[in-house]
């Protein structure tokens, strides 16, 4: 197992690519820590998670725009399980508006979920990972639209580049105490955040025309590149982004 006896605490995690990292991390052996803001039924849907796991888990809330939250998030899990190997920083939102109608609280609203939850998670785990002095990883779950525009979402693209150099700055900043930090970059995946697309027969045609691979990628593919980046065989791995998106990096930025 590739990540036997490792500890992991995953954000945003009560569906979607978030889900399908926790269970793939389990069933390579990893104790999962799985977050989710506490409304609506999240408890009960990552309670439910957390009971089909293959191994002992945990369902932890906590908004990651808020430190005092953050902080007693990564705690509950030291004193659950002992220590924190591995991050991914997946929680997320995208509002769709034209630039012009953006209002002051969504743009920060985006920025605060989307750029700087993953700083203050990764700055709370990374101190957790010094202390404990074995390295760690850091996976932030970013999207291609780090380097491709997308009309009426620039709150999302501005967090997402800017997530994309933040993992670069830390790469560096962190290498010396052996925490790899690299992004993903997921294109369109077949997630509840793309369901209207997915249910619109025309909309999903254009989506796929704009993809070389012809087909929307699902969470246990972008789940797989997260394994690799969390476990051992990516030690030398650091401030990279891999893209999980059927080519359509390269057919957008090649015209």
């Amino acid at each position: 197992m590739r990540l036997h006896g490792k500890v992991a605490l995953v954000t945003g995690a009560s569906s979607g690519i978030g889900r399908a990292i926790v269970e793939r991390f389990a069933s390579e052996g990893a104790h999962v820590a799985i977050n989710y803001r506490d409304h609506g039924n999240k408890r009960a849907v990552v309670e439910g998670i957390v009971a089909e796991l293959a191994t002992p888990g945990m369902a932890v809330a906590a908004d990651v725009r808020h430190r005092p939250e953050v902080e007693a998030m990564v705690q509950q899990v030291i004193e659950r399980f002992g220590r924190i190997d591995i991050v991914v920083n997946n929680a997320g939102i995208e509002i769709k508006k034209p630039f012009l109608e953006v209002a002051d609280d969504e743009w920060h609203r985006v920025i605060d979920i989307n750029l700087y939850g993953p700083f203050l998670v990764s700055q709370v785990v990374a101190r957790q990972m010094v202390r404990q002095g074995n390295g760690g990883k850091i996976v932030n779950i970013s999207s291609v639209h780090e380097d491709i525009p997308f009309p009426d979402h620039a709150p999302y693209c501005a967090a997402k580049g800017g997530l994309r150099m933040l993992a670069r700055n830390l790469a560096v900043e962190l290498a010396r105490h052996r925490i790899n930090v690299n992004n993903i970059a997921p294109g369109a995946i077949a997630t509840p955040i793309n369901q209207a697309v997915l249910d619109d027969a025309k909309a999903k045609n254009n989506a796929i025309g704009e993809i070389p691979w012809g087909r929307f990628g699902l969470p246990k593919e972008v789940a797989a590149v997260a394994l690799f980046l969390a476990s051992d065989e990516a030690e030398y791995v650091t401030g990279s982004t891999y893209y999980v998106d059927g080519g359509l990096t390269q057919q957008v930025t090649n015209y």
